[in-house]
């Protein structure tokens, strides 16, 4: 494993290239979709979205898995946060998907009032208390690495996100380094998110990688091993997912059919009817890792 760059510790844009380049295998983890893989293929989530399609129509079009060539090489700097597109982008993504960017300062009320219940919590119990996040986008909630509004990398010791608390209070109680690492890993199991598109999807699953990074980096004064990186990226892979989180599916998948209905009627004319046939999407399925089995997330739910 090659040094990861230290500058880019203070970067709110992940580079892919960089990932490529350091970590070779973590950015195609990153970009596995669970639900739709099996033992023998693996697929990959989908862009969801079809902000893209102008580079080439196909590799990019909406229902098209995102490749790790279509996001690194002279496409690497594709991919950027919401503070960093354009604004006429940003505009489009509001007006299409109702993206919006939550202020720190909300994600840190928010989070304040759901943690006030667990504060006396045993360390064990906290860090295993399952949280999840919905319609993440680059995930805020999960972990703030930066502002969502102006872009500003956001301290350590001001990070607000929950997966950031559970860190910060392992970093505060823990100094054996296996014992450190036990409980981060339960810690992420515990922590879920989803989201539609995946461009924002990727996004998040690598903030919350390098936020792991970074806690890592503070407490111990020096880069995790790649074996390390690996795992945290694994049960990411499976925590921070692809949904529509109005139906529980991969987006695009339910499929709907126009067909026409001739009426006959008594008086020999034939009315037109038009009818609309819905085939169910790909139900969407996330990892209990109390049984390490993937179950449906609507599991109880229908």
């Amino acid at each position: 494993m090659k040094e990861i760059d230290k500058n880019e510790n203070s970067l709110i844009d992940i580079l892919e290239n960089n990932i490529r380049e350091t970590m070779p295998e973590i950015l195609n983890i990153l970009l596995i979709d669970r639900t739709t893989s099996t033992p023998k293929k693996t697929k990959n989530i989908i862009w969801a979205n079809e902000n893209y399609i102008n580079y080439e129509a196909k590799a990019y079009a909406s229902t098209s898995q995102i490749r790790p060539e279509l996001v690194t090489g002279q496409m690497g700097q594709l991919i950027k946060p919401r503070a960093l597109k354009s604004r006429e982008l940003q505009k489009k993504r509001t007006k299409i998907r109702a993206e919006v960017f939550t202020p720190t300062w909300v994600v840190k009320k928010q989070n304040d009032e759901v943690e006030k219940d667990y504060l006396d919590d045993d360390l064990e119990t906290y860090v295993n208390r399952t949280w999840l996040e919905i319609t993440a986008g680059e995930a805020p909630y999960m972990a703030t690495r930066y502002d969502m509004e102006d872009g500003e990398c956001i301290p350590l010791i001001k990070r607000v996100g929950f997966v950031d608390r559970k860190l910060r209070r392992i970093n505060e109680e823990i100094n054996d380094k296996a014992e450190w690492q036990r409980l981060v890993t339960e810690a992420y199991k515990a922590s879920y998110g989803f989201e539609w598109s995946g461009d924002s999807l990727l996004l998040a699953r690598e903030n919350l990688l390098y936020t792991y990074r970074d806690y890592y980096f503070d407490k111990w004064h020096e880069d995790p091993m790649y074996g390390l990186f690996k795992d945290i990226a694994e049960i990411i892979s499976y925590n921070i997912f692809q949904m529509d989180g109005l139906k529980y599916i991969i987006p695009m998948t339910e499929k709907r059919e126009k067909k026409i209905k001739i009426q006959i009627s008594l008086f020999e004319d034939e009315t037109p009817e038009e009818q609309w046939i819905i085939r169910p999407g790909k139900r969407t399925k996330i990892m209990n890792w109390k049984t390490n089995k993937m179950e449906f997330f609507d599991k109880g739910v229908r």
